[in-house]
């Protein structure tokens, strides 16, 4: 008994350990620390709704069961109830579920709505799905494009960053509405950042649309969400949120790196 309880308040403590740098840890069962009002929104609805609703539906079922095996077994028990129904309980059973359910379904649909209404954008962003690497295009900045690709082990600079790390990153500015344009040049991927509550699936020949507006600087990481082929894996997602200052002076630089890298692309092409 005491080593059970050594492991549930170690898995307890665990869950709720939140990484410095926006990152997963080892042993964690609860969300990543949220970076978004709406990510913020699913956890609380997560913990405090959803969470004590389905444990005591469990410790109720467990308690029933076992109830039911030390009161009806056959020693206790002879003769067998020949019982058919009971209107009480058949109505109860009808009527609870029903309320747990409108319970559950309000600030779902809430939280729901809100993740699926765009507000007003202050930039947008078109990610391309590719096999196994993401594409981005900046099209309110002259729609210069950034090719993001999973980095090496050999080329990290810390080893829990690993299938995380790309060798670009995107670039955002806090408590900005960004619009974000999803699609894919091949198969089916999907564009996931945890704390952001964002997950949505890029399919080729269609824009799939959702927004985020985080709240804090920082560093995130996702990673593609839907089986895409053999290197599923190795295409992770990288957001950097910086100030409006330090966003403004990383689009002159990205104009001028990402456009010339993209001419001459074209004219190795041509050749």
């Amino acid at each position: 008994m005491k080593l059970f309880l050594k492991i549930l308040t170690l898995l307890f403590i665990s869950s709720n350990i939140v990484s410095a740098e926006n990152l997963p840890t080892d042993w964690q069962l609860g969300f990543q620390e949220p970076a978004t009002d709406l990510m913020a929104d699913v956890i609380n609805f997560h913990t405090y709704i959803l969470l004590p609703i389905i444990t005591a539906i469990s410790v109720f079922v467990l308690g029933l069961l076992l109830y039911i095996y030390y009161r009806f077994n056959s020693v206790r028990n002879p003769v067998a109830s020949t019982t058919t129904h009971n209107t009480l309980i058949e109505i109860l059973w009808t009527v609870i579920p029903v309320v747990l359910l409108i319970i559950i379904a309000i600030p779902s649909f809430r939280i729901l709505y809100v993740s699926e209404t765009i507000p007003e954008s202050d930039i947008t962003i078109k990610a391309t799905g590719n096999q196994w690497y993401w594409s981005y295009e900046y099209p309110d900045y002259g729609d210069f494009v950034i090719d993001a690709n999973m980095l090496d082990d050999s080329e990290l600079s810390d080893p829990k960053l690993r299938l995380l790390e790309t060798d670009t990153q995107i670039v955002v500015p806090v408590n900005k509405v960004v619009k974000l344009l999803i699609t894919s040049d091949d198969v089916l991927h999907s564009w996931t950042i945890p704390a952001f509550a964002v997950k949505m699936d890029a399919v080729p020949g269609r824009i799939n649309d959702t927004w985020f507006k985080v709240n804090k600087e920082g560093i995130y990481y996702g990673q593609c969400s839907e089986l895409c082929g053999p290197r599923h894996a190795f295409m992770p997602i990288n957001v950097k949120v910086v100030s409006q200052e330090e966003f403004d002076q990383w689009i002159e630089f990205a104009k001028e790196e990402y456009a010339s890298l993209e001419t001459t692309q074209i004219k190795l092409a041509a050749k």
